[in-house]
């Protein structure tokens, strides 16, 4: 992956800077960083990439026009649910994954498959949840790693961690990850 001319900026520094200066350009850059993350979100919903890329522009122009209204801690979980909440909204509500029938009358999906996707949802909200309980060190290694696929030594280099340390930050906190996602699913 090519490096940007940015990449050395943190997402609550582009934030701060469009707050300061109203530029759009940085959440641009914000967007483009995190532009395969939604794409990934909206095909595991939409499960249509063409539905799916059109969804991430829909987020893209919402981003950029309501950005300014919240306080924001962390951009990626922020615009994650941002996505999640568009995505369901469109399955919810939108006629693009309504079928017709023989008719032309409008059916939607069966209840089984709702009932899937917000299964899915409750799990992935628990996991997220689970990964905010793990040590920062294991929650920041764990995020780089199977969040944004960074390698071992790109977190080493990341963070100032030795080797050692990333693989078991790691390996401990992917086995913390699922303790604490069994527990979460057991008091549902």
């Amino acid at each position: 992956m090519k490096a940007t001319r940015y990449d050395h900026i943190a997402d609550n520094e582009l934030l701060e800077l469009h707050q300061k200066d109203g530029n759009s350009e940085w959440i641009g850059v914000l967007l483009e960083r995190y532009t395969l993350l939604l794409l990934g979100v909206c095909m595991k919903y939409l499960k249509d990439e063409n539905e799916a890329r059109e969804a991430v522009q829909q987020v893209f122009l919402k981003v950029l026009t309501e950005v300014s209204k919240y306080k924001i801690d962390f951009f990626k979980s922020w615009i994650y649910m941002v996505a999640k909440n568009h995505c369901l909204m469109k399955l919810r509500t939108g006629p693009g994954k309504r079928m017709q029938d023989i008719d032309g009358q409008h059916i939607t999906a069966p209840e089984d498959k709702k009932e899937q996707l917000l299964q899915d949802e409750r799990t992935f909200t628990l996991l997220e949840e689970a990964i905010e309980e793990l040590s920062p060190e294991q929650k920041t290694c764990v995020s780089l790693f199977y969040l944004q696929k960074k390698s071992y030594q790109q977190i080493t280099e990341q963070t100032g961690y030795d080797l050692l340390k990333v693989k078991s930050y790691i390996q401990n906190g992917k086995r913390n990850l699922k303790l604490l996602l069994e527990k979460k699913m057991k008091g549902q």
